[in-house]
């Protein structure tokens, strides 16, 4: 038997150009048609079913992002939310938390976006996947509150925005508090625990200063 197992894991078959080529276009074929209904028929509706308010030709990719919580999603023309993301809302810290999104701006896979009060971001941005944005932390960061389970203190929760034309590269964190001034870039994997100046590049853990851009 080990010996049939270990000959079948060997097995080669031929694959002739003609019959390989028109199998691979019919599954990329069936493969777009799949993506577009989904998209189009499911991922794009229910996205904007949670949106309190969205402007022209705002769409997704093809699967469900998670949103959990209840707040306000307001969205401009263009904006993308591309693969699968996840926007987390508290409630214990205002009656509609929100998140602001300007128009051309691209929100990547895999990117989490935690409001407690406030997330804006600008126009023209690109989000990119991975990068975590958050108000909160989610936890006090006294550790008697939270070995009581208790919330953060209305204090920990400050709000994040994110002006015009920013780049959060791959994997980047942007802390409660911070403000990522216009045409700036956030290194991928960087941690923005304070506030960065306009048109400035900045990477590391914690992010430092790398590059002042003219103009």
């Amino acid at each position: 038997m080990r010996s049939l197992h270990s000959a079948l894991q060997n097995v080669s078959l031929p694959a002739p150009r003609v019959l390989t080529r028109a199998a691979l276009l019919t599954f990329l074929a069936s493969q777009a048609a799949y993506h577009f209904g989904a998209r189009v028929l499911v991922a794009e509706p229910l996205f904007k079913a949670r949106c309190r308010q969205y402007g022209r030709n705002v769409r997704t990719g093809p699967m469900v992002h998670w949103i959990q919580g209840q707040g306000d999603i307001i969205l401009g023309d263009n904006v993308l939310f591309d693969g699968k993301s996840s926007i987390s809302f508290g409630s214990r810290f205002a009656e509609r938390p929100t998140l602001r999104v300007g128009s051309n701006t691209i929100v990547g896979h895999g990117a989490a976006i935690t409001v407690g009060k406030r997330v804006t971001i600008g126009s023209h941005c690109m989000i990119a996947g991975g990068a975590g944005i958050a108000d909160s932390n989610g936890h006090p960061t006294d550790p008697e509150r939270r070995l009581a389970r208790q919330p953060p203190s209305d204090d920990e929760v400050r709000p994040v925005a994110i002006e015009d034309n920013v780049w959060i590269g791959r994997s980047a964190l942007i802390l409660p508090g911070v403000t990522i001034g216009e045409g700036s870039v956030v290194a991928a994997h960087s941690v923005v625990s304070s506030s960065v100046p306009p048109r400035t590049l900045v990477a590391g853990n914690p992010a430092r200063l790398v590059q002042k851009f003219s103009g």
